[in-house]
């Protein structure tokens, strides 16, 4: 073959080339574009679907119980809160002394209702609530309940949409499943702890005036500053709210107590539709007895509450129930003695005013309850009906 014939051949050959690296570079790039391109619609289309794509990717790796923290703390620390009080109180002097305070929340209703404890807001005279997203509002209080412990607030969102925590039932608790709590102990917001429900209907004592009854324990690490906050369960449903800690050194010690979301639910729909807790009232003040005094006076029982004095026109006076018709001294202490000793209510024992306190929280105004109580030494049931305070 001559050189231009073979010329021919090469031009040829390269001409087949490049026809051929075209061929596959469309090919190639028309399968990359028809692979992205629907992709993308489908995102579009449906997003829930690829939320949970991408976190089933983040959490890769991680077994069940991490995967499930991971789930539950993204979708609830939005609506978790940062409560900054300011209050001003005044020093030996007189001179204005600001003091900062600060706790946890959590937004149970989208229109800007956020709960926390009473104790966290108690006596401030400016509240700011801080959300998971740093979004910052001032708020004001829609109601309290020192009792129980609970305060409501609301914040205007402005239009802007909030996320807000399902909130569960505490009613069929188990001891041992997990919970998981989030807050902002000492001030580090947005601190995840988990643990397990430790134990069941607890009386707990939480100040001279208001205590919780039925409270949940918890092993899960609570410390100042998470009073306000959320105990979630696996579902990221709220079940409690967390209060107090027990704990000698002031730090945590692994029992932590949060008051039941169904307590929590009632008095915050009083607050909501009332602007106050509607409480059975019963009208009266008593003592408890102790077996000294008991004995002095010569009861048939050493526990029980004596009843001192009775409200007048309140349901136990209508009830027909006694106070105190004589005064006496017990050390420096000066009481109304010879009332009627109440030693159970609707068949619970009564040994002090907590227990009574316990029984009558679970009642309403108009509701009755039957007291055994001991009258000059003989023993008889009593009904009353139960007003409201």
């Amino acid at each position: 073959m001559d050189t231009q014939g073979h010329l021919r051949v090469a031009n040829i050959v390269r001409l087949i080339a490049v026809i051929a690296l075209i061929a596959f570079a469309s090919y190639w790039l028309g399968a990359r574009v028809g692979t992205r391109g629907p992709l993308q619609v489908t995102a579009l289309a449906n997003p829930a679907q690829a939320a949970q794509t991408s976190k089933s990717a983040d959490t890769a790796g991680l077994g069940d119980v991490e995967a499930r923290n991971v789930r539950i703390y993204r979708q609830s620390s939005a609506a978790v809160a940062n409560i900054i009080t300011k209050a001003v109180e005044y020093d030996f002097f007189q001179d204005a002394v600001p003091v900062e305070g600060a706790g946890s929340g959590f937004v149970i209703d989208p229109r800007g209702y956020v709960m926390t404890n009473n104790h966290v807001i108690e006596g401030a005279d400016t509240i700011a609530v801080t959300l998971g997203d740093r979004s910052r509002y001032a708020a004001t209080l829609v109601g309290t309940d020192p009792r129980g412990d609970i305060a409501l607030l609301k914040i205007d969102p402005k239009g802007k949409a909030i996320a807000a925590l399902p909130l569960g039932d505490s009613s069929n608790l188990q001891v041992g499943q997990a919970v998981l709590a989030i807050g902002n102990p000492f001030g580090f917001s947005g601190t995840l702890t988990t643990g397990i429900v430790s134990a069941l209907g607890r009386t707990v004592q939480t100040s001279d005036t208001s205590y919780i009854d039925q409270a949940i324990q918890t092993d899960a690490a609570i410390n100042r500053g998470n009073s306000g906050g959320p105990l979630l369960n696996s579902r990221g449903e709220v079940i409690g709210v967390n209060t107090a800690i027990y704990s000698p050194s002031g730090a945590t010690a692994g029992i932590g107590f949060a008051i039941p979301i169904n307590t929590a639910k009632r008095i915050a729909n009083d607050l909501m539709t009332h602007g106050r807790v509607r409480r059975a009232y019963l009208g009266i003040t008593t003592i408890a007895l102790w077996p000294a005094l008991a004995q002095a006076l010569q009861l048939p029982v050493q526990e029980g509450l004596m009843i001192e004095r009775i409200a007048a026109g309140g349901p136990g006076v209508k009830a027909g129930l006694r106070g105190g018709d004589r005064v006496m001294m017990a050390g420096l202490q000066r009481m109304v003695v010879g009332g009627d000793v109440i030693v159970a209510a609707d068949g619970k024992d009564v040994a002090n005013q907590l227990d009574l306190g316990v029984i009558l929280d679970e009642k309403l105004p108009g509701q009755t309850v039957r007291f055994t109580l001991y009258r000059a030494g003989r023993k008889m049931d009593v009904t009353v009906t139960l007003g409201e305070e």
